[in-house]
């Protein structure tokens, strides 16, 4: 071209590149003062000094010159761009990635050449399992091919599901996978189903949501990792965890059995719990006093036989006296409590037959007296009469 045959095959920027910095061409945006100086320079040389002593038939031809000057400054200038700080600029060069940038003020060769790419890396994006939510109203419906899993127990369980996640790899995020949201949503509905078929209903309906929750995350992240995403869950949220709305009622009613069993059974262990122990303490007293009943017994029997022992070696030293003894003393164990009546000899021939019963006395003089009774016990005076 033209400027390649001035000033020893320099461009219009002179001997530096495009882009105002070295010949390798960074990307720094050039001074368009100094831009629009060079353009007009070579233009005033081109034209043969800006119209003065000109060759004729050339008038329109600065015109012409000066429109291209101007659409080629604007066509340099479109390669400026801004990288908000919640974003990356992932830079193109003919479609094939070339770099990423940071937030700031940034420059690219013109389009064709370059373009830029400026995906949101802070904004946590949200996806939904087993439900569609109308981001103007708010509302959700529920989507029954997705929430409908099948449970460890061979139980249909219905399940809504939201994942928060952001993207922490902008150029794995554009190229590594066509689709990323689609791709985030097929993700957690493989990984959701695959915890909940290795998850009892009774535990998904009840005390394992969290197990559930953390488990889903972990999974869904290794998936994502295989698949060279460049996003990262940060949250996994059951919505709802519920039987299907056909049998909700059936199966409330079996959970209210199984509640009420698992009460009854509770009961029971605590009724066991009270009574055996005191069972078990009832016949440990039992055992105690048969053990002291059997103590007590032989040494009564040993005392008895020690006791026959010494009799007989005394009877065996004196038999008469130890006979007489033995008699007294059995005589005396089997009339001591005899009543005991005195006979008078001589009133025996007047046919009346006189004793004495001392026994009888004995008692009445052991017996307590006759107590006489109180004044209260008399009947009232009756008013005007006397006794």
């Amino acid at each position: 071209m033209s400027w390649n045959n001035q000033g020893g095959g320099q461009g219009p920027w002179g001997n530096r590149g495009p882009t105002g910095g070295g010949p390798s061409g960074g990307q720094q945006p050039p001074n368009i003062d100094d831009l629009i100086r060079l353009v007009t320079g070579w233009f005033n040389r081109l034209t043969g000094g800006g119209g003065k002593g000109g060759k004729p038939g050339n008038e329109g031809l600065p015109i012409i010159l000066a429109g291209a000057g101007i659409a080629l400054v604007l066509w340099l200038s479109s390669g400026i761009y801004r990288v908000l700080p919640d974003e990356q600029g992932v830079v193109l060069r003919f479609g094939a990635y070339t770099s990423t940038t940071g937030p700031g003020l940034h420059y690219h060769l013109p389009i064709p050449i370059e373009s830029v790419l400026l995906p949101k890396v802070t904004k946590v994006k949200r996806t939904d399992v087993g439900m569609a939510l109308d981001s103007e109203s708010g509302d959700s419906a529920e989507v029954p091919e997705e929430s409908l899993m099948l449970t460890g127990d061979e139980n249909i369980v219905d399940i809504n599901l939201s994942v928060f996640w952001v993207v922490t790899d902008a150029k794995a995020y554009l190229f590594n996978i066509r689709d990323p949201d689609a791709s985030v949503k097929s993700a957690t509905e493989s990984a959701v189903r695959e915890i909940i078929g290795r998850t009892p209903i009774a535990a998904v309906l009840a005390e394992g949501r969290a197990k559930i929750e953390t488990d889903t995350r972990a999974l869904l992240q290794k998936i994502l990792n295989s698949y060279g995403a460049g996003v990262t869950v940060t949250q996994v949220q059951l919505q709802k965890a519920d039987p299907p709305q056909s049998v909700i009622d059936a199966f409330r009613d079996v959970q209210r059995a199984r509640t009420d069993g698992e009460r009854m059974r509770n009961d029971a262990q605590a009724y066991a719990n009270d009574v055996v122990p005191r069972a078990r303490g009832d016949a440990q007293i039992m055992i105690q006093q048969a053990e002291a009943f059997r103590q007590q017994s032989v040494a009564q029997a040993d005392g008895d036989s020690q006791r026959f022992l010494q009799v007989y070696n005394a009877w065996k030293q004196a038999k008469d006296v130890t006979s007489e003894r033995l008699y007294l003393e059995t005589m005396e164990q089997v009339l001591k409590n005899a009543s005991t009546i005195v006979l008078d000899r001589g009133a025996s021939g007047s046919g009346i037959l006189p004793y004495l019963p001392l026994g009888d006395l004995a008692k009445a003089r052991a017996a307590p007296a006759p107590q006489p009774p109180s004044s209260s016990d008399d009947p009232a005076p009756v008013a005007g009469k006397t006794p």
